[in-house]
């Protein structure tokens, strides 16, 4: 069974890094580390209707807003963010975070960060349409 990279792909001030890809669990599921800097915002708040995606917190806090319940994710506490529920994360601490995401069934995978990642971080101000361009093509609904 062959094991996901431990590619680091940089979409803004992120750092994500694949774990398990779909493709090495028949589909059924995607797990990737992620790295939220102190004061770092997400982009738009989102949903996604055809997959759940779980936060679990390994260093620092993130907070997320789901349907407007705000809920602080740090070390060893999970959070399962439902298909089709609007949510947004930041870091609000001082603190770097970082944190396992999984997503059941895998549709979410890498190249949807590293076509982000052309994006929010090409020299300029980011072109947010095209960004909202690439989360609808993977799956992602923006709520903007």
């Amino acid at each position: 069974m062959p094991v996901a990279t431990s590619e680091e792909i940089r979409v803004g001030p992120f750092t994500i890094r694949f774990l398990v890809e779909a493709d090495e669990t028949a589909g059924t599921a995607a797990l990737f580390e992620f790295d939220v800097p102190a004061g770092a915002r997400t982009p738009p708040p989102h949903s996604h209707d055809r997959y759940e995606e779980t936060v679990y917190g390994v260093r620092g806090t993130t907070t997320w807003t789901v349907e407007g319940v705000t809920t602080d994710v740090g070390p060893g506490n999970a959070l399962c963010i439902p298909r089709g529920a609007t949510h947004l994360f930041e870091n609000r601490g001082g603190e770097d975070a970082t944190a396992l995401t999984i997503v059941t069934p895998g549709l979410l995978g890498p190249a949807y960060f590293r076509d982000l990642g052309v994006i929010l971080n090409a020299e300029g101000p980011p072109d947010f349409e095209a960004a909202l361009e690439v989360m609808r093509r993977h799956g992602l609904t923006p709520a903007v």
